[in-house]
């Protein structure tokens, strides 16, 4: 695609599917830094990857790399962006950005200061209905939107014996279902109708109150094996409803939840407009159901020859040809590597930025104020 090199921090879940996409998309990642020199090792042999970084220091240094990937627990995402701002690298960091509006602020500020170019991986957008849904809206085909729904539901942290560091309000912050997955609706959501909440009323639940912590390392959505362990305490939300008020005057609800049995990763939006409705779920990602009053309801598939000319390329494969989890980090990539080899730092940007991310966790206060104060909360961004 270009001349650009990326390198990865994490070699987790996550940090792998980075280095997928990134090869997908002809992007060469030279390096990565995992969180000890043994596990960077034996993450490079399996990745096949040139370069195993000792420290952060080592891996700024390095004048190949142009992007680096922030793909780490939350509590280290601000000391690991800011060191590579500062050092001359454009950053794509996981969600959420920071752990505090104070944090992500002071990001989107000396990504601006130093001209670099900054994403937020909210990559779930980039399904490629759900572009077509997006670009339906924006064309009017549903009307005015009048009604928006959304939920995540996952079940990888149903049992107390299930543990992972996001439960660790240290590493992972005060929220955890709607940090974690929750931001993905609210950034779809307002991606979809281009409105931003300006109200919340949040109900959070801690279901279970007291879980089991192995004594050794769990990798994400893994089953915890072990038969030492620690009761701890848990503070952080397991489930979350939250009411939403738009610009506009639009209104909406979603639910988010990582104790659902069944559902491994279910993000599902509808939006309601004055001609008619779309809705989209991940468990069937190559359909987009439209609803109308007074004709038959309609079912697309993913087809980039059916797709308007703005979104059929966001779909990588010909019609009948799956596209998932993976191809949305894809493009996302895409969309982010062309934006920096362009070099006008000055156009506007597709991709969600760090003032995207920024926004998101200012959204977060207000959610976690508002469940706290049992009221209406305003969300107060950053002018």
């Amino acid at each position: 695609m270009s001349g650009l090199q990326a390198a990865v921090i994490g070699v987790g879940f996550v940090g792998r599917a980075h280095v997928e996409a990134l090869r997908r998309q002809g992007i060469p990642v030279v390096g990565i830094l995992g969180s000890t020199p043994e596990r960077t090792e034996q993450s490079r042999r399996a990745l096949r990857i040139e370069r195993a970084y000792k420290s952060l220091d080592e891996l700024t240094r390095d004048e190949s790399v142009d992007v680096v990937h922030v793909c780490t627990p939350n509590n280290v995402h601000f000391e690991q962006s800011k060191a590579a701002l500062e050092a001359g690298k454009q950053v794509m960091c996981e969600k959420p950005l920071a752990m505090d509006t104070r944090e992500s602020s002071a990001l989107v500020d000396l990504a601006k200061k130093l001209k670099r170019v900054d994403g937020v991986a909210y990559n779930l957008r980039y399904y490629p209905l759900c572009q077509e849904a997006h670009s339906m809206i924006q064309r009017g085909l549903i009307g005015e939107p009048q009604l928006v729904q959304g939920s995540f539901l996952q079940d990888w942290l149903l049992y107390p014996t299930d543990w992972n560091w996001r439960l660790e309000p240290q590493l992972g912050g005060e929220l955890r279902a709607v940090s974690d997955i929750g931001t993905h609706v609210l950034d779809t959501l307002m991606w979809l109708t281009q409105r931003k909440v300006t109200e919340v009323c949040a109900d959070l639940a801690t279901v279970i109150p007291v879980r089991r912590k192995p004594r050794g390392r769990v990798e994400s959505f893994q089953k915890a094996s072990a038969t030492e362990f620690e009761e701890v305490k848990i503070t952080t939300d397991d489930c979350a409803s939250v009411l939403l008020r738009f610009e506009g005057g639009l209104r909406g609800v979603i639910t988010v939840s990582q104790i659902s049995a069944g559902r491994k990763a279910r993000l599902w939006w509808e939006i309601d407009g004055s001609e008619g409705s779309v809705s989209w779920h991940s468990e069937e990602p190559n359909t987009l159901w439209m609803g109308r009053r007074a004709e038959p309801n309609q079912v697309m598939p993913k087809d980039p020859a059916l797709m308007s000319p703005a979104t059929r390329g966001y779909s990588a494969y010909p019609g009948g040809h799956t596209e998932g989890y993976p191809d949305t980090f894809a493009q996302l990539f895409k969309d982010f590597y062309a934006y920096v080899e362009k070099a006008d730092f000055g156009a506007a940007r597709s991709f969600p930025t760090f003032q995207t991310g920024h926004d998101e966790m200012v959204l977060c206060d207000a959610i976690l104020a508002s469940s706290r104060e049992r009221k209406w909360v305003g969300v107060k961004y950053s002018a």
